[in-house]
């Protein structure tokens, strides 16, 4: 999969970036194309080599019909935890790493009920803020709406399951 300037892209783990650069560098005799990511929430910049960008599921955003998917996963879908601290976080972060915007939403809904019953850990709120960042920035270039409107869908759905959106620690 190739990308061109301007697009916008996902890199799993860190949420939406856009493609601002592709240069070369060599290394030695060999030379290697990048891509250069800047995130805009904190202007943080990325380079990609074009040899790993599909080994670390860099990808095109989300499409409505995905979007519509897991906005109704959120709304009505089940989801289990497991009850092992570290069994979990493992879980979660291979989901996370993943890139799939709806493993994203299934690491950010048990999250959220697991808070209902319990304190998260540090890292598992850092990790509930990261999915949630990433739902409602993709949801957001998805849907060409502000992420403001974003955040509404998101509690909307998470409404219709009884659930809150929490706020960002």
């Amino acid at each position: 999969m190739t990308f061109q300037i301007g697009d916008k892209v996902v890199y799993p783990n860190q949420g939406v970036g856009t493609i601002e650069n592709i240069s070369s560098r060599s290394f030695g005799s060999a030379y290697e194309k990048f891509y250069l990511l800047r995130f805009g929430s904190n202007s943080v910049t990325v380079m990609v080599p074009f040899s790993n960008a599909a080994n670390i599921g860099l990808r095109r955003v989300t499409k409505d019909r995905e979007v519509s998917r897991v906005l109704s996963y959120l709304a009505t879908g089940s989801c289990s935890t497991n009850s092992d601290w570290k069994a979990r976080f493992k879980e979660n972060s291979e989901k996370m790493l993943s890139g799939n915007l709806l493993k994203v939403a299934e690491v950010f809904k048990g999250l959220v009920q697991l808070q209902l019953e319990k304190s998260l850990s540090f890292r598992e709120k850092k990790m509930l803020d990261r999915a949630r960042h990433m739902l409602i920035s993709e949801v957001s270039i998805s849907r060409n709406v502000p992420e403001l409107h974003a955040i509404g869908m998101l509690q909307r759905s998470l409404g219709k399951a009884g659930l809150p959106l929490p706020p960002v620690s």
